[in-house]
């Protein structure tokens, strides 16, 4: 069945809207972690422009999967087979992995540092 067509399941409290909110959390997350970065411009120079964009990026990439991830976790209840998007987890902890690596690395390698 494709993801255009799914049928509805029974209950709107279930798991594709829980799921749901803790991706928009983590997208806010990302946005406000995106917004701390520019408080490092003065200090650190250009490179925390690369940590903001690259921050934006993961949550745009968050925003953009999210009524895909939404379809199917629906779809999944109504065939009763749920299946966890693990891609995604382990791409956005990977991205904020890499994130906090790059952060770690610009305060170690400034001359504050």
């Amino acid at each position: 069945m494709s993801v255009a067509r799914v049928r509805h399941h029974s209950d709107p409290g279930l798991q594709p809207e829980r799921t749901s909110l803790a991706w928009g959390r983590t997208m806010f997350a990302l946005v406000t972690v995106s917004l701390l970065f520019l408080r490092w411009l003065p200090v650190y120079g250009w490179l925390p422009a690369v940590l903001i964009v690259l921050t934006l990026l993961t949550a745009v990439g968050v925003y953009f999967s999210q009524r895909r991830r939404y379809l199917q976790g629906g779809e999944g209840i109504a065939r009763g087979q749920v299946r966890p998007d693990a891609g995604a987890v382990l791409v956005t902890g990977g991205a904020v992995g890499v994130l906090g690596l790059l952060g770690i690395m610009i305060i170690v390698a400034s001359p504050l540092g």
